[in-house]
């Protein structure tokens, strides 16, 4: 008769291989989870008691609610709240409007060779937002720059596209314009190609033109990615930094200075750290609301 281990030995003998099993999906996020805490929670949480204090250094001290209580009187603030929220106004709405357009159009049937248009419309958005900013600054320049050669030839008179502020903020949607426009139609594009084809042949059969196809069909299938786009587009505006600092460095007379621009010049300008971190807070406040209130508009209504 073979002799068994108790069940004691036996528990003894399975612990350290169970122990293993549930031990090792931590051991391989380990790196990920302590990176992740290294270079992102803790700067999150660092800059939230940082936006609590006052100078730098060895002479940081507590000030409470001081920060935010500066921003709500300090009137660069606002001005750069408004100018970011002009851009994003006119921007978001004018780049999806002729992304939708241009996707729409690449995928119609009758374009040919449409893997070599959607790489054309594509490689804006590769290029460098420095590169960018450089490039269009050579273009628009009032002089010497491309754009008002091409007005003047066509009998208009040159714009003063970064000296006046009016003008300087429509460069900066050009750009923006120009340089993400064919991100978002390579989106919108793969969202029409997921649209079942026997969809429109069947409103077609009913008698439905193009403009009601277009609103009963596409739109309301495209609207997952029609929120993704708004909430990213949104955000990424809201952040607005590279373009506007290259281009017209926030000029003419604060015409183009973003909020992001500014939570740069007190930080790294004016080494005034923690009303930094109050702007940077109050801007994550503010995309928080934004994207929230866009994923209530836009989301899917329950049934």
């Amino acid at each position: 008769m073979t002799a068994t281990a108790p069940p004691a030995a036996l528990a003894r003998k399975t612990a350290p291989a169970r122990w293993r099993r549930t031990a090792l999906p931590y051991l391989l996020l380990a790196p990920a989870l302590i990176t992740f805490g290294v270079f992102k929670a803790y700067p999150i949480v660092d800059s939230l008691l940082l936006s609590f204090t006052t100078g730098s250094g060895s002479a940081t001290r507590s000030a409470g609610m001081a920060n935010y209580r500066r921003l709500l009187d300090d009137p660069l603030f606002w001005t750069a709240l408004r100018n970011t929220g002009e851009i994003l106004v006119v921007q978001v709405p004018l780049m999806l409007g002729l992304a939708l357009l241009m996707a729409i159009g690449i995928n119609s049937a009758l374009v040919r060779w449409r893997a070599v248009w959607r790489l054309g419309v594509f490689m804006p958005s590769v290029t460098g937002l420095v590169a960018t900013g450089v490039m269009f600054s050579f273009l628009l320049n009032t002089d010497n720059g491309a754009v008002n050669r091409v007005l003047e030839a066509v009998g208009l008179s040159g714009v003063d596209w970064l000296g006046q502020p009016f003008w300087a903020r429509m460069a900066v949607v050009l750009v923006l314009t120009w340089h993400y426009t064919g991100y978002n139609a390579v989106i919108y594009l793969a969202g029409l190609q997921s649209i079942p084809r026997e969809l429109y042949e069947a409103a077609m059969v009913d008698g439905a033109g193009p403009i009601r196809r277009f609103t009963a069909i596409t739109v309301p299938a495209l609207r997952p990615v029609l929120l993704f786009t708004v909430v990213l587009s949104t955000i990424g505006t809201l952040q607005l930094f590279d373009e506007p600092y290259v281009l017209t460095g926030g000029g003419p007379d604060n015409a183009t200075l973003t909020v992001s621009m500014y939570l740069y010049q007190n930080g790294f300008r004016y080494f005034d750290f923690g009303y930094a971190s109050a702007i940077a807070y109050a801007l994550t406040l503010l995309v928080s609301v934004l994207g929230a209130v866009q994923m209530r508009l836009m989301g899917e209504k329950d049934r």
